[in-house]
């Protein structure tokens, strides 16, 4: 099917502009400025933009879909669904899964599974462990997204904690790493005294102790390593999920991002929520790193605008409604998932002030084309594919479990109003998204890169 999706107003480069966007055989066929009269055109469905905002489709550089192994929280069936739904074209899939992805083998099978599955186009980490840099060397940096470093155990616990493997990762990795930067030392000792506390009764094992077991020193002190590391060896490293307004002080906004080495991830929630909200969200907003403080969210904000974050990825992380939701800080699980909701948030940030509609553009689809060297996505050009989201900023809604096309079948954004609604999205030129409706039978395709 072709398409035709007229009279726009396209978000893309920086510049809002009125046009109509012609699509066939999966790509951008024409770019046509004003507004367009198509009466003559045949062979092609016409989807009425007018009043609407085109945006590129959204690049998730980070999501955990739980496959294989996990699948009792979520698949890459249903994930992708999801994904496609908040407006989601392409995902790049952690390796904490159950086998680790930590060989070629595994990794293939993967980019086997989601050829049979993903509504969404796809990427696939290769875990880094203490133990397999010569599995590391086999990447093939034109198909393989990155390497994932946990320089802090999180869910599934692929802590590299040796200095030896540390050097030869950051040596003889062949592309990109991306890192969970905490330090793991501090937040153990942290956990030892939080127990000890806790079994007295002097303090209380709820979801506010998590900022002060996870804290702003385990994250600086890691990601400070992190980047000493990659600086003294050229390596090129991508800083995951920062959340506090220490960290920053690690990344430049000087140059532009086709000359970092090394940048810097932010996250939806670290955006949105603060410590003062794990009175009503509770075990919710628990997540790795924590939520820290409204001081903290105040600057990220900030540094989405000013350059020194670079992408905003979501970190969905789906768990089991039961997993969350005990009496105990030690047991509960942490992770939500989050990418059907992330444009609606980020969207709700371009409400309220704090953000352009061109900046949400920048970070969450040109930049992480950029920065990953993706072949022909995260721009609305002639001859890209055609990757577009179609959105109604005047549609206000509360975003609802019942709605969410997740597996675990929750939110922590739960009873939020968004400003905004996705009406339309395109991968490869498919209408996979529209009315509510996911479309059934039409697969995503493996990302390249441009290495």
């Amino acid at each position: 099917m072709n398409y035709i999706i007229k009279n726009a107003t396209l978000v893309n480069e920086g510049k809002t502009t009125l046009a109509s966007v012609v699509i066939s055989d999966a790509h951008i066929e024409k770019i046509l400025v004003g507004n367009n009269d198509f009466s003559n055109w045949n062979n092609y469905e016409i989807i009425d933009g007018q009043g609407k905002y085109l945006l590129p489709g959204i690049i998730d550089e980070h999501v955990h879909f739980r496959e294989p192994g996990l699948t009792q929280k979520a698949d890459i069936y249903t994930e992708s669904r999801a994904a496609v739904a908040g407006g989601v074209t392409s995902f790049m899939d952690m390796p904490n899964t159950n086998p680790q992805t930590t060989t070629k083998e595994l990794l293939q099978q993967k980019f086997d599974l989601a050829a049979q599955k993903s509504a969404a186009n796809y990427s696939f980490y290769l875990g880094a462990t203490n133990e397999n840099i010569d599995e590391i060397k086999k990447v093939d940096p034109k198909k393989v997204c990155g390497i994932k470093l946990f320089m802090g155990s999180s869910t599934g616990n692929m802590l590299v904690n040796e200095d030896d493997a540390l050097v030869r990762l950051f040596n003889e990795s062949p592309c990109l790493i991306a890192a969970h930067c905490e330090d793991e030392q501090t937040i153990h000792e942290n956990t030892v005294c939080a127990k000890d506390l806790a079994s007295k009764g002097e303090v209380v094992a709820d979801a506010g102790l998590h900022p002060f077991i996870r804290t702003t020193e385990a994250c600086y002190k890691s990601t400070a390593k992190a980047v000493d590391m990659a600086t003294k060896f050229g390596a090129r490293l991508h800083v995951m999920h920062i959340s506090t307004k220490s960290e920053l002080t690690l990344f430049r906004n000087d140059i532009p991002l086709k000359d970092k080495k090394i940048t810097a991830e932010t996250c939806p929630h670290y955006l949105t929520f603060c410590d003062k909200d794990y009175d009503e969200k509770g075990f919710a907003i628990k997540c790795n790193p924590a939520i820290k403080m409204a001081s903290d969210r105040e600057i990220l904000r900030k540094a989405i605008v000013d350059g020194h974050i670079d992408t905003i990825g979501t970190d969905h992380a789906p768990h089991l409604w039961q997993e969350k939701f005990t009496d105990d800080y030690f047991t509960a699980k942490s992770g939500f998932p989050s990418i059907q909701n992330s444009l609606d948030v980020m969207l709700n940030l371009y409400h309220q002030g704090v953000i352009s509609l061109p900046q949400i553009v920048k970070l969450m689809c040109h930049n992480p084309a950029e920065l990953y060297q993706i072949k022909g996505r995260g721009f609305i050009r002639e001859g890209y594919y055609a990757d577009l989201v179609l959105v109604d900023l005047n549609h206000e809604k509360v975003i609802k479990n019942d709605d969410m096309l997740y597996k675990c079948g929750w939110t922590p954004y739960g009873g939020m109003k968004a400003k905004s609604q996705v009406t339309h999205t395109f991968v490869n030129g498919n209408l996979v998204y529209h009315d509510g409706i996911v479309e059934a039978n039409i697969f995503g395709k493996p990302l390249e890169f441009d290495r």
